[in-house]
Parts: structure tokens; C-alpha cells; sequence
């Protein structure tokens, strides 16, 4: 099963549709007045170290391990995205995680919801 699991952050004092975000900033890639810039290559950094012991092509963005799956990374100066093939949910979860501590909640498009009860409006 493939999925994809998106991550942003909203500027203060502005308006959230997380649909828009979604299909503008995570799948054309366009940047948005509304969302921050992240720290890129920190996040990145720490998924290298996270999932070390996974083989790691093309610059640090394709990920594979057997019996685990694969993850691909997608970003922008705003948001980071990972297209999921087969993984285990305690890998995703450590992704999700790995992104809480940069602040960015997670947006699952498969169920069009944002898991961002945590963080201010």
C-alpha cells in the first residue's frame, strides 16, 4: 500500500484550508504567502540519522529497506512530503515524529485531515 504523509507550517493570523496547501505547496510545489519557511536541510539531516541503517539513493531522497518498505521525499523551502510504499507504521510514525519536533503536524490526504489539535491557531 502506498500512501503519502505532507507537513507544513502556518504563518500566525493566517486563514488554514489545508486542502489548498495540500494540492498547491505539496503536489505543484508552489510556494504560499501563508506558510513558513522550514529549516530543510536540519529535517533532512535528521531523517538520514533516523533511518540510517535504510540504503540511501539519489542525494538523501529515496529510502528502501527490505521487510520495511520505501519512502521517497518531496520538498520545498515550506513543506516536506514522503511518498510511502509498503512501510510499516512504526516507520511512518517515526517520520510524523521527526516532523512534530519542527513543529509541522501532519496532513494525511487519504482522509483529508490535519493532525493539528497540538499546535496554536
Amino acid at each position: 500500500m502506498s500512501m503519502d504523509l505532507n507537513f507544513w507550517k502556518y504563518k500566525k493570523n493566517t486563514a488554514h484550508d489545508h486542502a489548498t496547501v495540500y494540492q498547491t505547496a505539496c503536489c505543484d510545489g508552489e510556494v504560499m504567502e501563508v506558510l513558513e519557511i522550514l529549516p530543510i536541510d536540519d529535517i533532512l539531516k535528521k531523517v538520514t540519522t533516523t533511518f540510517s541503517d535504510w540504503t540511501i539513493q539519489d542525494g538523501g531522497k529515496d529510502f528502501e529497506k527490505e521487510g520495511h518498505g520505501a519512502f521517497q521525499i518531496f520538498t520545498t523551502s515550506q513543506i516536506v512530503r514522503f511518498d510511502c510504499y509498503g512501510m510499516q507504521e512504526a516507520d511512518m510514525n517515526a517520520l510524523m515524529d521527526i516532523l512534530i519536533d519542527f513543529g509541522c503536524p501532519l496532513y494525511d490526504p487519504q482522509i483529508s485531515t490535519r493532525f493539528d489539535s497540538w499546535t496554536e491557531r
